[in-house]
């Protein structure tokens, strides 16, 4: 039995009133709000804190293979997965790769997943854009999803198994972008509408066939595509009723791109009971459709965050910060000159540290460095450490200041020494927050964000964010 053996959704915290486009414009906007990634995030940073999520509900798995999907890559010509590999820290044997540039990579990536063997994660993350007022800027949303696909074999039970797959294909122009391009172009919403719901129902009949159902037995579906009006139509005429039709999260994150079929999956996954029989179908260039059903093992199973909880937990967003963010619009930076290149040598040599916030601590004394150390603080022993991680571990705040002079892409800076629980003191930016609520004593944890861009060159590092709820148990 091969399927889902984990799986986890992340949403940015910050969330743009659809409604705020038309009060700033005087046209555009909408209903709902759509997620916001941050100025210090981007589709790789995602990716790895929707692998984090998905990875600690299933302690001790460790995938052979990592693929890494979207259509808004951090690089190009480099491996985006394998910096999401790197926060991971997942050993060199692990191969990591990219599975890019179209908004059907991600089900692509998860089909051939549930197609083959081993244990893989497979990763999704797209930031999605438009122009000031389009329907694309309102319509779209930031996100991302991992899921594990295994058989149970390396500890880990399958909790929504797969039953039913199909996928068919068209050549047909609807949704395009060239390199270099930031915004999407699409052609007549009609043409759209007539080729993609009878692709969609199509996929959806041949995999419920293969599973050896009827549309009945379906507890719960969603259609997802950036085609909304294609979407809607196939959803009415899939024939398993309005009840059984599940939240596309449209009016909440707005459509994740690539990304999105497998975050409504997480949701869908995370809400659902043994026995229940789950499917999505996802409109891009063709159709992609996945049946499930949901194991005993999910009792046991139980997920970091809920992606119903992320969607609460979202905090307004000014339209004007949502365009400066986006580079639509540029205010007045800080007048600091900006930072220079990373050093791609020095990052290498500090992997673990800079990717996975390793740090060391003395065999002797049990005294912990961040960043690592070879001569202890305490004791003064030389070469006698032993590596330890906390990205995954909170911490308080013990002070902090706000730096409204250094260069910022969103200034001000709120700058934190933290005591991590367990040991270790280390100064770190924070993020997601407002300046003036910050207090000392504040629990935070950390979050894996990019610092800046120098000359094409990405400077990843860990950041602290006011913890979160996670789940309990």
């Amino acid at each position: 039995m091969r399927g889902i053996v984990s799986i986890a959704g992340y949403v940015p915290r910050h969330r743009l009133e659809r409604a705020e486009v038309a009060a700033f414009l005087g046209s555009g906007g909408g209903s709902g709000t759509r997620a916001v990634a941050a100025h210090d995030e981007d589709t790789t940073t995602m990716g790895v804190e929707s692998a984090r999520l998905a990875l600690r509900s299933v302690p001790g798995v460790r995938p052979s293979t990592l693929w890494f999907a979207t259509a808004t890559p951090a690089y190009l010509d480099k491996t985006n997965a394998a910096t999401v590999h790197a926060a991971l820290g997942l050993p060199a044997t692990t191969g990591a790769y990219d599975f890019g540039g179209a908004l059907r990579s991600a089900t692509g990536a998860l089909a051939a997943a549930l197609d083959g063997g081993g244990t893989v994660a497979v990763v999704a993350a797209d930031v999605r854009d438009g122009l000031p007022s389009s329907a694309d800027e309102a319509g779209g949303g930031d996100g991302a999803a991992t899921v594990v696909v295994g058989d149970g074999s390396d500890g880990a039970p399958v909790v929504a198994a797969l039953i039913g797959r199909a996928s068919v294909t068209d050549e047909f122009v609807d949704r395009w972008r060239t390199p270099g391009d930031r915004r999407s172009r699409t052609w007549e919403e009609r043409f759209g509408e007539t080729r993609y719901v009878p692709l969609g129902a199509e996929a959806f009949t041949t995999a419920l066939g293969s599973a050896g159902l009827e549309a009945g037995d379906v507890t719960r579906v969603a259609v997802t595509g950036m085609h909304a009006r294609a979407a809607r139509a196939l959803g009415r005429r899939l024939g398993v009723g309005e009840a059984a039709m599940a939240d596309d999260l449209a009016r909440t994150v707005g459509q994740a791109g690539t990304a999105h079929p497998l975050l409504v999956l997480a949701a869908q996954v995370e809400e659902a009971q043994p026995g229940d029989v789950i499917a999505v179908v996802h409109l891009a260039d063709g159709a992609d459709a996945f049946v499930f059903r949901v194991t005993d093992a999910r009792t046991g199973w139980r997920p970091d965050r809920p992606v119903a909880d992320q969607v609460a937990a979202g905090a307004p967003l000014p339209y004007g910060r949502f365009l400066a963010w986006r580079g639509m619009l540029t205010p007045e930076p800080p007048r600091r000159p900006e930072p220079a290149r990373v050093s791609a040598s020095a990052a290498w040599r500090s992997e673990a540290w800079k990717f996975r916030f390793v740090g060391s601590e003395d065999r002797a004394s049990g005294a912990i460095h961040l960043p690592p150390a070879r001569v202890s603080m305490e004791g003064g022993a030389v070469d006698d450490m032993v590596p330890v991680e906390r990205s995954d571990t909170l911490a308080t705040v013990a002070t902090y200041t706000v730096d409204r002079l250094a260069y910022s892409p969103s200034p001000p800076i709120v700058f934190a020494v933290l005591d991590f629980d367990g040991g270790g003191r280390f100064p770190v930016e924070l993020t997601d927050v407002d300046a003036d609520a910050v207090r000392i004593g504040d629990r935070v944890e950390m979050t894996f964000r990019r610092l800046f861009t120098a000359d094409g060159i990405h400077d990843y590092f860990w950041k602290a964010t006011p913890v979160r709820a996670r789940a309990a148990g």
